[in-house]
């Protein structure tokens, strides 16, 4: 049996049928989704391939892939789309959205089926050791300790490495205290003399950075910092 397992998401159940029997002949694990609000109610981090069509209900297929994208356990799951809708405009919103491939309608079954080929196979050479991505969340605030991005109300916030360090020591020890002493040994670990002083400015840069959330990092007089829940 064929590792990759795919969703289909279109709302023509008749072609939806007859591309997953295809792709079941050869090998692969499919599941199908008649509209992309319900495909987005399924795990789809267990897919290796989206087939996603662009002209469906309320939300398109175009919709569906920005809505992936702004999600980091979804980001990276190779889409292709298939449609009518074959202008060039088309085509290039398509692949600026980040798609793999673009396949106009009336098409091909066997010329499906090569595309999903190449494209499964281009995307499995650079996935030499697919990592677990490992997130620290509050609310709406993410931290992707993967690929070292912060993300608040889905809008990417850049860090320093400090900051970004820091923030990922509050968010992991959640109302605990800790002292500049403390927090120096285990952010500034590389550096040979480092002033208190600096703990206090990326403190405040830090603050600013988060929003709302920076009312959470709180000072304990005399003892240090803390980011409470």
């Amino acid at each position: 049996m064929n590792p990759y397992r795919i969703l289909v998401v279109d709302d023509e159940e008749d072609l939806c049928e007859i591309l997953q029997f295809n792709l079941e002949t050869e090998g692969y694990q499919v599941d199908v989704a008649y509209s992309a609000e319900d495909a987005l109610k399924l795990d789809l981090s267990q897919y290796k391939l989206l087939l996603l069509d662009v002209m469906m209900g309320e939300i398109s297929g175009f919709k569906m892939a920005r809505i992936l994208h702004e999600n980091p356990l979804y980001s990276r799951i190779p889409i292709i789309f298939l449609t009518a809708k074959d202008t060039e405009n088309d085509r290039l919103t398509g692949f600026t959205i980040g798609a793999d491939d673009y396949i106009s309608k009336p098409f091909s079954i066997r010329e499906v089926l090569a595309r999903v080929k190449a494209v499964i196979r281009r995307t499995a050479a650079v996935e030499v050791e697919p990592q677990e991505e490992k997130l620290l969340e509050y609310e709406d605030m993410v931290m992707n300790l993967t690929n070292k991005k912060v993300l608040i109300e889905k809008e990417e916030i850049q860090f320093t490495k400090k900051e970004f360090e820091i923030l990922k020591l509050f968010l992991e020890n959640q109302n605990r205290v800790f002292t500049r002493e403390e927090m120096l040994s285990k952010v500034w670990t590389d550096e040979v003399v480092v002033l208190d002083r600096t703990i206090d400015v990326n403190i405040t840069r830090l603050r600013k950075k988060i929003g709302k959330y920076g009312k959470n990092i709180v000072t304990r007089l005399g003892y240090g910092y803390c980011f409470e829940s």
